[in-house]
């Protein structure tokens, strides 16, 4: 990805992040009070992400989980107990994504890349495969909307992590790859529709 490449992506975050959080407040302000008045605490889910050059970033989003005593895993499957009524809700009409406009808007995001991964994942990426720290992490791309039903699939593991690490992430890591190898404008706007469509 070139240096003007760079500049037209991050302009265009900047501008339609920027026309989605003034549309969408109030629907992120309702879904943030439901959220908190569920899981008595704060309606936002926050949680430190690897973002570009590794740097680390807080990430935002609506709060659709609460903590279960005995489950202590970054990994969530389809059906997790962990998941409360109003979070299944807002997860399946992508509604718990929309705070990520404000990491867009700030610049420790952009629409379309990589999704932003916890700590042990991207950050220990080596060789080429380090591409995917050059650009900013993304609300949707490539390999998430390929594993839209990551969870659904990670429930019929024996062993959901060792499926995850061992099959799911190294492919994302070559879908990512390609995606910033042939990234055009064009096909950011169509990941864009395709999410929104989906």
């Amino acid at each position: 990805m070139s240096y003007s490449d760079r500049v037209i992506k991050r302009g265009f975050d900047f501008i339609v992040s920027l026309i989605g959080l003034i549309l969408l407040l109030p629907i992120i302000a309702v879904a943030w009070i439901i959220a908190a008045t569920e899981t008595r605490s704060n309606g936002f889910f926050v949680q430190e992400r690897v973002g570009r050059n590794a740097d680390l970033f807080n990430v935002y989003k609506i709060k659709t989980m609460i903590k279960i005593e005995g489950i202590d895993t970054t990994i969530t499957q389809a059906n997790d107990a962990r998941i409360t009524k109003s979070g299944e809700f807002f997860r399946k009409t992508k509604i718990d994504e929309l705070p990520q406009l404000w990491n867009v808007l700030i610049g420790d995001m952009s629409f379309v890349g990589p999704r932003p991964d916890v700590s042990g994942y991207a950050d220990k990426l080596e060789g080429n495969d380090r591409i995917i720290l050059t650009i900013r992490p993304g609300i949707t791309g490539p390999a998430s909307m390929k594993y839209k039903d990551e969870e659904e699939l990670l429930r019929s593991q024996a062993d959901p992590k060792e499926y995850n690490d061992k099959v799911i992430w190294p492919n994302k890591v070559e879908i990512n790859k390609n995606y910033i190898n042939n990234w055009s404008l064009i096909t950011d706007i169509e990941y864009i529709i395709k999410t929104v469509a989906d």
